[in-house]
């Protein structure tokens, strides 16, 4: 034994070539806890022959204690394992080609798995963004604790003033949420990751910052400016990449012409857009121009307040003036203009295409939102209110997309089309406007559907001077006058409808005017469903017109017409008028259950009554009087209660082939 401990002996030193600096000696307490850690061989060894010699001797006393691992019933998931009888350690520098894992000092084991939370979380909470993302990278507890919500909610209403999280997951997109009904355990460090990189202005913002560099060390990508026009400016910076927040504040004659894809986004707490307010007296607030067509401007009030409410700038200056090739998102603003000749957002040229989006256009003293010169964009869901004049004008070949706006109270007409004007007008809720709901005038073809057009103060639908347009799958009801009135040489297409509850007629066509009418529901009007006079031809065919508190059609002073398979039912007064002059066709249609008449002519009205069903009718199934001379044949004339025809006071009638029960 002693010979092979001599071998060992003399072998050992090549093993601790490079000795540490030994360490002061330490009691005889350090001594006996050092010696219940160290094995039995090794201490035997020690304490032999050749003992002060040995190289133990010189590693024990340059070995710190170790420290044993908390069992398993102190630390959930401890291992029981001989090898693993020691704690986590850090790893130390390799020391004789071998890596050498030493335990974790008691200060560090304390610190780690033994100090209270609320004095850790104290103490993080004096720790900027970057530092507490390191601390988490130390041990489970610290990552667990260094994602507290509270702690990330104050970092990130000190960065960027929200009161709840605002998401931004994808480019052109950002929404705040509620905290509490959020899927993740934590939104605010989420949206923190998010919005990271940005330049933030609010006057006296670079000073303050600048000037105190300790407190915002670690956030070298952030930028800090005093006015927007710098933060524009400064697009040059190297981490740089196009978002800017603008903090609460009134910013006033900034020139903002935004040609390339920058992202500006209001910060504030509460309602963002009502803190924010970016003001100009005397030019166009905003001006986007080409290049940038990937832009962003949301959460933040635009006015254009000018000085001489009535300068002569005719559509030159504007809150947001959108030109050619070029297609931002606007979003989530309030916007307002006291200019008035211009409107408050003018979107002109080939190539101008804005997704306009949840905006509230309103008071404006002209044109709330104005699209022309082939403009097209897409305008989704915002608040369109008390203009004075149209809450939308779409001309010159304007071809927008329009979804789910609200458009009331205006001043003036609600959507107003002219000069070959179009576009989608989808979902809209479209009442309480002063004139007509919808105007469409001068070549102008908008299509319309699935809006409600409701309570105007005159009519709902005015088209006029050859508009045209298509109509579909409206609600059109309780309008003070018609409607739908059409007038002038237009020939729109009005298709499947419900027009009800008027305070004059449902469907007024007058002096030339045409269209197809053709599978609405009209019911429940004032005066009658559908009105055809002064020289109008329209094509009216499977129509349901019933119980309305006049007659159903009532055609007059020389109104023209076909009237085809329509259901005409339940009117107080005649299923169908003709008379002064009036020629329509009426070919087969069911009128019955009228509360007098089916068809009445009177006063030379005249025209063809063809293959009809006339029947259940409280006076006669049809009445001829004072020089009117209709053809009748082929109808079914039956149950009225006052007979089947009835002429009389010169009335005539070429009568071939009826069937009367």
């Amino acid at each position: 034994m002693n010979s092979v401990r001599a071998s060992n002996v003399s072998r050992r030193p090549r093993r601790v070539s490079r000795p540490r600096p030994v360490q002061p000696e330490r009691n005889h307490q350090e001594r006996g806890n050092v010696n219940e850690d160290v094995p039995a061989d090794m201490v035997a060894e020690e304490s032999g022959p050749g003992a002060q010699n040995s190289p133990y001797q010189l590693r024990r006393k340059s070995l710190p204690k170790r420290t044993v691992c908390p069992t398993k019933t102190n630390m959930e998931g401890a291992s029981t394992s001989t090898t693993d009888n020691f704690g986590h350690r850090p790893k130390r520098p390799r020391v004789s080609g071998k890596c050498q894992d030493l335990p974790a000092a008691p200060a560090e084991q304390y610190l780690q798995e033994k100090l209270p939370d609320e004095v850790v979380l104290k103490i993080f909470s004096y720790l900027l963004e970057q530092d507490l993302c390191r601390a988490a990278c130390v041990c489970k507890r610290f990552s667990e604790l260094a994602n507290d919500p509270i702690l990330w909610k104050r970092l990130y209403m000190e960065v960027f003033e929200y009161t709840r999280p605002m998401m931004h997951p994808e480019a052109g997109k950002f929404y705040q949420i509620n905290p509490e009904e959020y899927e993740q355990p934590n939104p605010w460090k989420e949206s923190f990751q998010q919005l990271y990189k940005g330049a933030h202005v609010k006057p006296g913002f670079a000073e303050h910052f600048y000037s105190n560099p300790a407190r915002y060390k670690g956030r070298d990508n952030m930028f800090y400016y005093d006015t927007i026009e710098d933060a524009l400016g400064g697009g040059q910076e190297p981490h740089f990449d196009g978002l800017i927040f603008v903090h609460s504040g009134i910013y006033t004659d900034e020139w903002i012409y935004i040609e390339s894809p920058i992202t500006m986004i209001g910060a504030a707490p509460g309602k963002v857009a009502e803190k924010v307010i970016i003001e100009n007296t005397r030019d166009s607030t905003f001006v986007f121009m080409e290049g940038s067509e990937d832009a962003y401007v949301g959460y933040m009030t635009i006015r254009f307040n000018p000085d001489d409410k009535s300068a002569q700038h005719h559509n030159a200056h504007h809150c947001l003036e959108i030109t050619v090739n070029c297609s931002p998102i606007i979003d989530h603003c309030i916007i307002r203009s006291t200019c008035t000749v211009g409107s408050a957002v003018c979107v002109s040229g080939q190539g101008a295409c804005p997704t306009i989006k949840h905006c509230n256009i309103s008071d404006c003293e002209n044109v709330g939102l104005y699209i022309t010169d082939h403009a097209q964009g897409i305008y989704e869901d915002n608040e369109i209110s008390n203009n004075a004049l149209a809450g939308i004008w779409v001309k010159n070949h304007g071809n927008p997309i329009i979804r789910r706006n609200h458009i009331h109270h205006g001043r003036d007409v609600g959507v107003f089309t002219f000069d070959h004007g179009m576009g989608y007008f989808e979902s809209c809720n479209i009442h309480r406007n002063r004139i007509a709901g919808f105007e469409v005038k001068a070549y102008a073809n908008p299509t319309v559907v699935r809006c409600e057009i409701h309570h105007g103060q005159t009519g709902g639908i005015y088209v006029h001077e050859k508009g045209r347009g298509q109509f579909i799958e409206n609600k059109i009801y309780a309008n003070n006058f018609a409607g739908v009135w059409i007038t002038s040489n237009s020939d729109p297409t009005i298709r499947g409808n419900a027009i009800f509850n008027g305070n004059q007629g449902g469907v007024y066509i007058f002096g030339d005017g045409r269209g197809l009418i053709e599978g609405n529901d009209i019911y429940g009007n004032a005066l009658a469903g559908i009105q055809i006079r002064t020289n109008s031809c329209p094509i009216v065919r499977h129509n349901k017109i019933h119980d309305g508190q006049h007659g159903g059609i009532y055609v007059h002073e020389k109104g023209q017409g076909v009237i085809e398979e329509n259901e005409v039912y339940s009117n107080t007064l005649a299923g169908v008028w003709v008379t002064t002059g009036s020629t329509p066709v009426l070919r087969r249609n069911r009128i019955h259950s009228g509360k007098q008449v089916g068809v009445y002519f009177y006063d030379n009205g005249h025209g063809v009554l063809e293959d009809n069903d006339i029947y259940n009718h409280m006076y006669s199934g049809v009445q001829i009087r004072t020089g009117s001379n209709p053809k009748i044949r082929r109808n079914k004339i039956w149950g009225g209660q006052n007979g089947g025809i009835l002429v009389y006071n010169s009335g005539e009638k070429q009568r071939i082939s009826n069937f009367f029960l």
